[in-house]
Formats: C-alpha cells, sequence, structure tokens
C-alpha cells in the first residue's frame, strides 16, 4: 500500500503529534497510511524516497531568517531541502508548509524577509490565474480563508515557482515548482477546533498579543475555513496516485 510521510519539524512535540493529527483528517487517510518523522529528534534516513509516496511538511517556529542557528535547526533545514530537491526533479511530490516555503524560495535563489508577518487569524486567501489554472488550487475558487501565523515570508515567487495564491499583507501565499512541488505559507491543514488548540503552544511567542490570547481564539473558533484541507486533500490523492 502507498502512503505518505508527515514531516514534522517543530520542536514541541506534542504541537507536532496534533499537527499530523490534523494533516491525516484533512488528507483523507487512515494512520496507516501517513507514517510520521520528527526531522528536530530523527534525521531523514536514506531511503525515505523510497518508501514513501510523498511527503508532507508541517509548521515550525524556526525562521529562515534567524541569525544564529542550532545544529538541530540546520540540520532540519538540510533535510527539508532534499525533500525539496527531489520533488523538484519530480522523483517525489511534496508539500511544504510555513517555515518550510522559507526553506524552499532560499533553496531557488529567492529572497525572504521579515517585511510581510501575519498574526494568528484566518486570513484571506486570492487565487491568481495560474492558481486558477492549477488541479490544487483551482477548485478553490478566486477567494477563500485559510489560518496564518508567521513572522517571515518570501518577498516574491522565487525563480521557478509558479505563483498560485496571495494577499495584501502576505503577496506570497502559495506557489508551485514543477508539477510536484508545493509550498503554502498559510497552514492548510487545521480545522479552527485544531487551530485554536496549536495557539496554546505559542502563546508567547510573538505570533499575537499573548493578553489577548482569549480574544483571538475566539475569532479563530468562529472562522469558516474549509477550501484548504480540501487543497490538502487533492495532493494526497496525487501523491498517492503516482
Amino acid at each position: 500500500m502507498a502512503s505518505l510521510l508527515y514531516v514534522g519539524v517543530r520542536p514541541e512535540l506534542d504541537a507536532a503529534t496534533a499537527e499530523r493529527a490534523s494533516f491525516r483528517v484533512a488528507l483523507g487517510v487512515d494512520s496507516e497510511v501517513l507514517h510520521r518523522i520528527d526531522l528536530t529528534t530523527t534525521a531523514l534516513p536514506d531511503d525515505a524516497f523510497d518508501r514513501y509516496a510523498g511527503f508532507v511538511i508541517g509548521g515550525s517556529p524556526f525562521n529562515v531568517t534567524d541569525a544564529r542557528k542550532s545544529e538541530t535547526q540546520q540540520r532540519v533545514e538540510a533535510d527539508l531541502e532534499r525533500i525539496a530537491e527531489r520533488a523538484i526533479d519530480g522523483t517525489t511530490s511534496a508539500f511544504f508548509t510555513c517555515f518550510g516555503i522559507g526553506v524552499v524560495t532560499r533553496l531557488l535563489g529567492g529572497a525572504v524577509g521579515m517585511d510581510n508577518p501575519e498574526e494568528a487569524t484566518a486570513a484571506e486567501i486570492r487565487t491568481t490565474p495560474e492558481g486558477a489554472d492549477d488541479p490544487l488550487f483551482g477548485p478553490a475558487g478566486p477567494l477563500f480563508h485559510a489560518f496564518t501565523a508567521h513572522k517571515e515570508g518570501s518577498t516574491e515567487p522565487p525563480p521557478g515557482a509558479v505563483l498560485l495564491a496571495g494577499n495584501e499583507s502576505c503577496p506570497v501565499q502559495a506557489y508551485r515548482v514543477g508539477a510536484d512541488l508545493y509550498a503554502t505559507q498559510f497552514h492548510p491543514e487545521p480545522s479552527p477546533r485544531d487551530f485554536a488548540d496549536r495557539m496554546v503552544f505559542y502563546r508567547t511567542t510573538g505570533y499575537f498579543d499573548p493578553d489577548a490570547f482569549h480574544t483571538v481564539q475566539e475569532a479563530v473558533l468562529s472562522s469558516v475555513v474549509t477550501e484548504p484541507a480540501r487543497i490538502r486533500h487533492r495532493f494526497g490523492e496525487r501523491a498517492l496516485a503516482r
């Protein structure tokens, strides 16, 4: 049976466990189909590309632009680049999110900076004309909402990437490289409940005013966010059918 690999890059392993559960639901697969590795504790095995039909990469509090990086973060970024390189050459499928889009942008020679942050919210996302023609993003329609929470972002699509979605706050919300690598700044997998629960782990880490925690969490819980998970689901179907 073909399987996918959830690649966790959060040092907070309980948060990664919850994120993996969100990914599984969004993908619409059983636990036996979505395996797990946490790169903060385990290096990517050399046979991963032989064992898995595709890779889904979670978010992280790491930033590509961090001035000082631990050995763990350096190793995580190197392993993510390995996955990206294999997806770019078409030998696997990969979907990078949040921190991961910065890794891919840098790998392709693009710029990542701190000029387009977004606090924890259900942001309005607009698809581009190219996004409207994309098999994953096209069915989402011209406008949808997705959960965001990031400090850095790609200042423009990197060389070789096709911009699929953006908004005024962060013009590079999603892009595709070739046919098999997707990257989003927003989080495509969590339900409102999932995202509200995730906020607990990052209450004092700068993604929102900690004194406004309950107000922000209530706004998240009242949000209608449906299309991102469907984008994720379509990716899973394509990857497993390879």
